[in-house]
């Protein structure tokens, strides 16, 4: 992947707000930051400049706009001009997604996810994914895919929210508030919205004081010891599962829908729970 001069990009913003602290700002507000091939490739990009760049010690990753990201992008054509090859097969998309993710997980510098507003299903990931997660008292963080078309891609709910929390969100779609997903182990820490920025910015700054030829052992020490409790093979084995979802009859019959009418079938899959975007029209109407 070649390297990209830091204002020379489509998809996100690049910026160094504080000494040795690099920010990337997804920049698609009119798409809810939904994950493109696009501007995947161009995370990826800047994270691993940063990771090589002797000036940065921790990376932030953020959204513009209302949100953080609603997930992947829906509208378009994702096998087309992916960030990176993956062989093919049943399970391709979960294995190329999840490839990425542990890419995050094996840089030598952290990454932190600051998160408001909508952090759904590929943004839960990408998430997940980072080393430590901050997020605002207005965040909803779920993966309502899992009501209408399959298992998440990364199936990182039992590493981080435990097995009785995992079951409930993959039995229900519910989404974690902010202040719910720190109490249960998905995010460090919750934040008014007003202060989420400078908070953030206050613990990326504690971070960078470390040198990275110590913290990117720090990091490791912890990766390690999840691996060797098998976080990695099991979350690269939920793809196979991933796969299977799409040969239900009620996915099959969903994507049909999903195909004709993007924002219809959103609104028809939550509408009976009265969340994500449907408790947001509720939540106008009442105003």
């Amino acid at each position: 992947m070649e390297a990209q001069e830091k204002n020379n990009y489509e998809f996100i913003l690049v910026d160094d707000p504080a000494p040795y602290v690099r920010r990337i700002t997804m920049n698609r507000p009119e798409k809810r930051n939904a994950l493109n091939n696009g501007l995947r490739k161009e995370i990826f990009n800047a994270l691993y400049i940063a990771d090589e760049d002797e000036s940065v010690r921790v990376t932030i990753i953020r959204g513009a706009g209302k949100c953080f990201s609603a997930g992947y992008d829906l509208s378009v054509d994702n096998r087309i001009d992916r960030p990176w090859f993956t062989s093919g097969g049943d399970g391709n998309w979960a294995r190329h997604v999840v490839k990425g993710w542990f890419e995050i997980w094996d840089l030598a510098k952290p990454v932190i996810a600051q998160v408001h507003g909508f952090c759904l299903a590929g943004g839960s990931e990408l998430t997940a994914s980072c080393d430590l997660a901050y997020v605002s008292d207005d965040a909803q963080i779920g993966y309502p895919p899992i009501r209408s078309m399959a298992a998440p891609d990364m199936q990182y709910y039992p590493w981080m929210v435990g097995m009785r929390n995992a079951m409930e969100i993959m039995l229900t779609g519910n989404s974690m508030t902010g202040r719910e997903a720190v109490e249960m182990g998905y995010a460090n820490r919750c934040f008014p919205k007003e202060e989420l920025e400078a908070r953030t910015l206050e613990m990326a700054g504690r971070v960078a004081k470390i040198p990275t030829d110590l913290n990117q052992l720090n990091k490791r020490t912890v990766h390690r010891a999840m691996e060797i409790m098998g976080i990695r093979t099991a979350i690269r084995a939920g793809t196979e599962i991933h796969a299977l979802g799409w040969y239900q009859p009620s996915s099959m019959e969903y994507m049909s829908t999903l195909r004709k009418d993007l924002n219809k079938a959103f609104t028809e899959r939550d509408g009976k729970f009265g969340d994500y975007r449907s408790g947001i029209k509720k939540e106008n109407k009442a105003k």
